[in-house]
């Protein structure tokens, strides 16, 4: 099967894979039913779905010059040209040719866009996608029609197609934001060139209808065409009529003739205009519809965390100062410790009156009691230690009298 890979290639130009011997030898008995090139030409080419090749064999990678030299011989090359295909015309058909005639034995697959892809990436069509499918089944050179084709190629369809080489002009496709679109196919080695038919395209027709749009309405109004189908006004109609009854080569001819020109040129760019600006305007629609999605969707997240927030501080505020709050028992744990702290201390009861009054009567007012605070001691040599010790001595007897 074709990869956009650029692995490296045996000299045969097979993969260089261990197990590609192997699954070669076990499907060596396997014959190809890949779909064979049209040779009767009294029907036309079918679509994809109706004859999708199937084949069980083993699609081998092939070399450009393996296909010149005609293999492999038990199954045609694969060749795909794609396209948008309007207006159906020799220069189509002059390139459809080249890519049927790359190799001795070949089958063309030809894409066609649909008019959603072209309308996006290239532009309005005048025929629309069923007539084009219709018109390139018609052409000799085409074996089988693949509707709908992707405008960029990806791995998977080569695959699902079993598709050996893409066949296009070599000049670069820039769209969709690419500089080529068939850069991939051609860092593959897949990419076949073709060449261009000059003088002749679809946009070239198209010219020639815009530049004689004068001469072309005229041509169907006499066949019988009314001004509402051809989307002409009333005065265009009556400005074609004038000019048949004038002589071509009066001023007045001419004259209506340019500014009839000057006034279609300046409406076709301003409808242009118009219909950019419509788009701009769809596309800022979109984006401020999208941008309002995600606003609601991030202002619905941020409410809902908000919530839960809230539900959170709220328990914890309870859990912290409710009536059975971790801050009320603290506090009077604390307020009970306080008080402990400030009131005074009773005196002990079993404390020892201080001495009996001469008349023989106990004092009322007990003693305080004596705390012995030691000092430390003195050497009794020093003179400090001395008068120290008397010092308290004479305390002493003070506290006695």
């Amino acid at each position: 099967m074709p990869v956009l890979t650029t692995d490296a290639e045996s000299e045969t130009g097979c993969p260089n894979c261990p197990s590609y011997d192997l699954l070669a030898e076990s499907m060596e008995g396997i014959e190809h039913t890949c779909p064979r090139p049209r040779l009767a030409l009294a029907a036309p080419a079918p679509f994809a779905e109706e004859t999708s090749c199937q084949c069980q064999a083993p699609h081998e990678k092939l070399t450009i010059g393996q296909a010149h030299l005609g293999t492999p011989v038990d199954r045609p090359v694969r060749v795909y040209a794609d396209g948008i295909f309007d207006l159906f015309h020799s220069g189509h058909a002059r390139a459809l040719m080249q890519a049927k005639n790359l190799f001795p034995n070949s089958y063309l697959l030809v894409g066609v866009c649909s008019d959603e892809l072209t309308h996006k990436y290239k532009g309005f069509t005048v025929m629309n996608e069923g007539e084009r499918y219709e018109a390139l089944r018609h052409c000799r050179y085409v074996d089988e029609v693949i509707r709908d084709a992707p405008w960029t190629l990806s791995s998977e369809f080569l695959e699902k197609h079993k598709i050996d080489f893409v066949a296009h002009d070599d000049i670069p496709y820039s769209s969709a934001g690419s500089d080529d679109v068939y850069k991939h196919i051609k860092e593959a080695g897949m990419f076949v060139p073709t060449q261009r038919t000059e003088g002749i395209s679809t946009s070239d027709i198209i010219t020639r209808i815009v530049r004689d749009y004068d001469v072309y309405a005229r041509r169907n109004l006499q066949r019988g065409y009314t001004a509402k189908e051809l989307n002409v006004s009333f005065i265009n109609v009556m400005q074609k009529k004038t000019c048949e009854v004038v002589t071509p080569g009066c001023g007045l001819f001419s004259g209506l003739t340019r500014w009839t020109s000057e006034a279609q040129e300046k409406k076709y760019r301003f409808q242009n205009q118009v219909d950019k600006m419509k788009e701009k305007v769809k596309n800022v629609e979109e984006k401020s519809k999208e941008f309002v999605y995600k606003v609601e969707e991030k202002s619905h997240d941020l409410i809902q965390k908000w919530e839960e927030k809230s539900r959170e501080f709220i328990g914890n505020f309870l859990e912290l100062f409710g009536p059975d709050g971790t801050w009320k028992l603290m506090f009077q744990e604390r307020s009970s410790r306080m008080l402990q702290t400030i009131s005074p201390r009773q005196s002990p009861t079993g404390s020892p009156t201080r001495g009996c009054s001469p008349s023989g009567s106990t004092s009322r007012s007990p003693s305080p009691p004596f705390t012995w605070i030691p000092n430390k001691p003195l050497s009794p040599s020093s003179p400090k230690g001395a008068s120290a010790s008397i010092s308290s001595m004479s305390e002493g007897d003070e506290d006695e009298k």
